[in-house]
Parts: structure tokens; sequence; C-alpha cells
């Protein structure tokens, strides 16, 4: 389970006296916690994978956002510190689909829709679906809005 992988690698980082793995993976274990509790669940269960690649998923995300944010305030002290700890995080997320093989689907889809503009929502909800925790949410959007 991805739980135990993450307490294993606090173990090794903790050995290895790797600070921001650490402090990443303790507080990737910390969000684990908070769903649980969020949920109505004992703080001591075990998030199933797929619950747990969500939180992981959002917290990448916070980091995405956290760089970009530190870029426009010029912080590239903090800046680098995001980027770190986002590679720790993105290690334990699946492999995502690269930019053509979702055009690839995107397109197949949209003629099974047909061209027209309306249906743009319908094909967007569809590719979501299907590529769930596979792409990237924005650069789906990107696509679609390419496609119309």
């Amino acid at each position: 389970m991805l739980h135990e992988q993450i307490q294993k690698g606090i173990k090794d980082a903790m050995l290895a006296k790797d600070a921001v793995r650490l402090e990443t993976l303790r507080g990737m274990v910390a969000a684990f916690t908070n769903e649980l509790v969020t949920k109505k669940r004992k703080p001591i269960e075990m998030l199933a994978d797929e619950e747990a690649l969500a939180v992981i998923a959002r917290l990448s995300k916070q980091r995405k956002d956290s760089i970009e944010q530190f870029k426009r305030g010029n912080r590239e002290d903090l800046v680098k510190s995001e980027e770190a700890e986002l590679a720790i995080l993105e290690a334990y997320l699946p492999k995502m689909m690269e930019r053509g093989e979702i055009e690839k689907i995107a397109r197949a889809k949209k003629e099974e829709f047909g061209a027209d503009p309306s249906k743009k929502g319908m094909l967007m909800s569809v590719l979501m679906k299907e590529l769930k925790g596979r792409a990237d949410c924005a650069l789906v959007k990107e696509i679609v809005d390419s496609l119309y």
C-alpha cells in the first residue's frame, strides 16, 4: 500500500538525515490523517490507495500554485524549496499522460460527439472521467478549448 511506502520513506529519510524529504513525507501523513478526520473516520485507519493518491495530487497542486505565487513575488529561495517538495510528491503519483496522447483521445471523442461547440462541456466531462488521475485537468481543458 502507498501509506506503507510513505512510512518506509520517512524512516529512510530519517536515517539519511534528508530534512526536506522527511518534512514533505510527514506533511503527507498529516494530510492523510486530516482526510480521514474529514471523512469522519478514525485517524489510525489507513486511506485506500485511490484516496491517498487524491490527497497527494491535491498537495502537489498546492505546491504548483505556491511556486507560481513565489515566482511572481521574486522569492527564488521559496521557489526552490517548493520545487524540491513537489519532486518528492510527484514520485508517489502515477505518470501523467503526454499532451499528444490526450489530444488523440480528445479528437476521437470529439468525432463521437460532433463538432458542435455546445457539446464542449459534455466532451470535457467525458474526458475527465476517462482520464481521471492520468492527465492534468488544466491540460485537458486547454486541449478541449483548442479543438473548438
